[in-house]
């Protein structure tokens, strides 16, 4: 039996039909990873998160403009892409598929297409992101903040010794520095009062 499939195969491959579909093949893939890659682009843009939609151009948006991410004394912005989607390959395509469940709730359920109903999520929504960010060691943030790059001497010694009852305690960023661009949820548990298994995130270098 294996003989004469690979007899077939081989008869297939030698005919001018195997280039044709081997040629399409190839059209077809470079097609799909070119469409792949530029959605991929597209939906991480400042331009998408922030405005595509009036769930977040009326709420989230309009609370960034003017916060510190947005505007501070050092000129550099860190805007929706940055705090909220992965930079590395594999969490990247994980967070896109998460998306699907924003596309849902914009296009079925409309669970936040209101102010009203915005706020009586934000305490939610707001808890989600703290345990994601808990969970990998708020991973977007130091994507950014290198605390081996942070000088101790430009830092008020507050600050310092904040980082430093931090890094006993074995806090992470979000624990503390939370509510600078959205606002706080008006009830409901901080992120130092979530609880977080860190045992069931994965740890390696791609992530």
């Amino acid at each position: 039996m294996p003989k004469r499939v690979i007899s077939k195969v081989r008869r297939w491959a030698a005919g001018k039909r195997a280039f044709v579909v081997l040629a399409a093949g190839f059209g077809l893939a470079w097609v799909g990873l070119t469409l792949f890659g530029t959605t991929m682009v597209y939906t991480s843009t400042e331009a998408f998160c922030a405005t595509s939609c009036h769930e977040m151009a009326n709420n989230s948006n309009m609370e960034y403009i003017g916060s510190s991410h947005d505007r501070n004394r050092t000129g550099v912005r860190a805007n929706c892409v940055d705090c909220h989607v992965p930079h590395a390959p594999i969490p990247l395509y994980i967070a896109k598929m998460g998306a699907l469940n924003d596309l849902w709730s914009h296009h079925v359920t409309k669970s936040v297409d209101t102010r009203e109903k915005f706020e009586a999520q934000r305490p939610k929504m707001a808890q989600r992101v703290w345990t994601y960010m808990k969970g990998n060691d708020s991973r977007e943030c130091r994507h950014c903040h290198s605390p081996a790059n942070m000088d101790p001497d430009k830092q008020s010694p507050v600050a310092v010794a904040r980082h430093e009852k931090g890094k006993r305690e074995k806090l992470t960023c979000v624990d503390c520095h939370f509510g600078l661009t959205h606002h706080e949820p008006r009830s409901g548990p901080g992120p130092q009062e979530l609880d977080v298994d860190r045992s069931l995130i994965p740890r390696s270098a791609i992530f």
